[in-house]
């Protein structure tokens, strides 16, 4: 029987290079990722079905009513949610999957899915955080406001997330989360079947 891949969620302040730190997750380490659904813009670059589903508001609460995410949330005047079928699908077929979420789907996530790890990127402080919004050059003042509005909140939240990593340099923060997902895979209450094998196979008649 193949075994289930494990739902990775990481979440963090806007600014503090989540979406960044995921793509190097991808890229580097070949994890699937979830892409999300939202009713907000693309931002320059941004292409649908890559970065995110753009979708209007009347089709992201359609999906909502047919129950097509495993989470969904408001943001900063826009909604957010997770697709359902892609999350279970990956799980299933042993995969591993990133979820680049809010902090209240986290929450939901961690419901529904108990063996889920948690993991909260952020900036070694506030000031760092107001920078990086500034620098993007993407959000009129008004905005970064609301973003740092929201920080202060998400701020709450950090103590219900399992890891906590610091994005100071972009390739560290990649391999640090990476080890913190390898490191939760090897814990022994994820591997209860294979120890029972293991044990099984050392005490068998005649095998020594």
């Amino acid at each position: 029987m193949n075994k289930k891949g494990k739902l990775i969620v990481i979440s963090g302040f806007s600014g503090a290079g989540k979406g960044t730190v995921v793509k190097g997750l991808v890229e580097k380490y070949g994890y699937s990722l979830s892409i999300s659904a939202t009713t907000r813009n693309p931002r320059p670059g941004e292409e649908d079905g890559r970065e995110y589903y753009f979708k209007s508001v009347d089709e992201f609460k359609n999906l909502i009513d047919y129950n097509g995410f495993i989470e969904w949330a408001q943001y900063v005047d826009n909604f957010y949610g997770t697709p359902r079928k892609f999350v279970e699908d990956e799980i299933n077929a042993g995969r591993d999957v990133i979820l680049e979420i809010e902090v209240q789907g986290a929450m939901n996530i961690k419901n529904q899915y108990p063996d889920s790890v948690l993991i909260f990127i952020t900036t070694k402080d506030k000031e760092t955080l107001k920078a990086r919004l500034t620098g993007r050059g993407s959000e009129d003042e008004a905005t970064i406001k609301k973003r740092m509005k929201r920080a202060s909140e998400e701020a709450n939240s950090i103590d219900n997330y399992e890891y906590i990593v610091v994005n100071d340099d972009l390739s560290t923060c990649i391999d640090t989360v990476n080890s913190v997902i390898l490191s939760r895979k090897c814990a022994k209450e994820n591997n209860l079947d294979f120890i029972a094998q293991i044990k099984n196979e050392f005490t068998l008649e005649g095998d020594i």
